[in-house]
């Protein structure tokens, strides 16, 4: 009986009580910041703009398109034309001109192409001039994220208040050219060694997104390969699974918000050297993954690459072909974003994220699928995060529910038994108890602010007669 009350005594120690006081993340070691845009009034003015010219009807909002689009096109020919440091006045009119344009656009519904055709236009440019800042600093890469964040955001707004909520399924980018084996998905050739970045549909994929002090707009990474025979496979990393292959066919069909294709640019002297040398990354990425288990690395050490987060997949394998991609780390200084993310598991704050790359200059935006409902549930997801990110700076922690502990502990001892004969179990592999617990936490209160959120936005447009705009989402998000 002794030995029967000690074995009962240990279990309710393992299962139920706590392994040990919980750390925190230490704090950053640099005096960076999230990036802030502090320009609400802009915002105000602009959706005053929008409202009277939609007041005023097509005519009215053409007569204004004719009016401001010499100054939009001049502003462009001279990013296309002239080297401008990161800091010149110029850049700061060219912003201003493209948020004018698209308020304009958006003020009468019709083809959303130019729009399109102009954002491919504007964003190429910007990405040029980028190779000639310092963007290891954090001023020019400021003033980088400002200009292509601040493009697709106003043109994304010009493109959800078209009326039909017809959006043209891709914006066309530079058509790199390359010798690598190639396939043509969505009417748009891609290459292997191609990087196609995304954003999936849960709750922690908007904070993924969000979360580092460059707020972006995708949340995984995968990596294209193509072989002679024209099979396209796609390696990539995922919480659950790890390191996987699946085929393009599959990944393109699982639940995505944006999906965006990027290419290193013909002109990097590493190409010149080695035109192939995307394809070889690939190549030797899909040679690991068949050849061995890699486990996911959820705490996102770019540095050491025995276990791969989804960045560090396609960072590893370029990086094997002297390819260096992303231009310096990714930083989270937001002590309350570190604390909730070492909360569920991540380790490093200076590191890879995802959104990063559609600001690296080595590499150019192929194309971009768009489609309205998805942008909608994209920008009503982004919302939800920046109100909750706001929260954990308030001192809102991740709580939940103790009582679940020993279920989930039962589940976590399974999962790795499944793991150890090749298998999935229901807690990915390197997470702890607690660490899936507070994910569910936050996954279920995103969703309950969703909800919230999607009934005030959908009141909003019958009253006014528009989508909200982003600013008005995250007003409206706010519990």
């Amino acid at each position: 009986m002794r030995k029967l009350g000690a074995l009962i005594g240990l279990a309710v120690l393992v299962l139920f009580v706590p392994w040990g006081p919980e750390s925190q993340p230490p704090a950053p070691a640099h005096d960076r910041s999230p990036f802030a845009w502090n320009r609400d009034a802009e915002w105000t003015a602009l959706e005053a703009k929008f409202v009277a010219l939609r007041t005023g009807g097509c005519t009215e909002a053409n007569a204004r398109l004719a009016s401001e689009q010499p100054a939009a096109e001049a502003a462009l020919a001279q990013l296309e034309t002239q080297w401008l440091a990161p800091d010149a006045a110029e850049l700061d009119a060219t912003e201003h001109a493209l948020l004018e344009i698209a308020t304009t656009l958006a003020a009468c519904p019709g083809d959303a192409e130019p729009a399109l055709k102009w954002l491919a236009r504007f964003r190429d440019a910007v990405k040029r001039q980028s190779t000639k800042w310092e963007l290891a600093s954090p001023g020019p890469r400021a003033r980088l994220y400002r200009l292509l964040y601040a493009a697709r955001a106003a043109l994304e707004e010009a493109l959800l208040q078209q009326a039909s909520r017809e959006v043209a399924p891709v914006a066309r980018g530079r058509a790199v050219p390359s010798a690598a084996p190639s396939v043509t998905v969505r009417g748009v050739e891609v290459h292997s060694g191609d990087l196609l970045v995304s954003r999936g549909g849960a709750a922690t994929s908007s904070l993924i997104a969000r979360g580092s002090d460059f707020p972006g707009n995708f949340s995984h990474v995968a990596l294209l390969h193509i072989d002679e025979g024209g099979t396209a496979s796609i390696i990539e990393a995922e919480i659950e699974l790890g390191v996987r292959i699946t085929t393009l066919d599959a990944y393109l069909s699982e639940k995505k918000l944006r999906v965006m294709v990027l290419r290193a640019g013909e002109d990097l002297p590493e190409l010149i050297k080695d035109p192939l040398g995307p394809a070889k990354a690939a190549t030797a990425a899909l040679a690991r993954a068949r050849a061995e288990h890699i486990a996911y690395d959820l705490s996102m050490d770019s540095r050491e690459h025995t276990r791969l987060f989804c960045s560090e997949v396609a960072f590893a394998a370029y990086e094997g072909q002297g390819l260096t991609l992303w231009p310096g780390s990714s930083h989270i200084s937001s002590p309350a974003t570190r604390a909730w993310l070492w909360s569920v598991g991540v380790r490093n704050f200076e590191t890879l994220e995802p959104s990063d790359l559609e600001y690296d200059p080595k590499l150019a935006i192929v194309a971009e699928w768009f489609d309205a409902e998805a942008l909608t549930r994209d920008h009503r997801d982004n919302a939800v995060t920046d109100v909750m990110l706001d929260e954990a700076a308030a001192g809102k922690q991740l709580e939940f529910d103790w009582w679940r502990l020993p279920l989930v502990r039962l589940a976590k001892a399974y999962s790795v038994v499944l793991v150890s004969l090749g298998k999935v179990g229901p807690v990915p592999e390197g997470m702890t108890p607690e660490a899936a617990l507070r994910s569910l936490a936050y996954t279920a209160r995103h969703q309950a602010l969703r909800a919230k959120l999607d009934e005030k936005a959908e009141a909003f447009t019958r009253e006014h007669g528009y989508a909200p705009p982003y600013w008005q989402l995250v007003r409206l998000a706010r519990p």
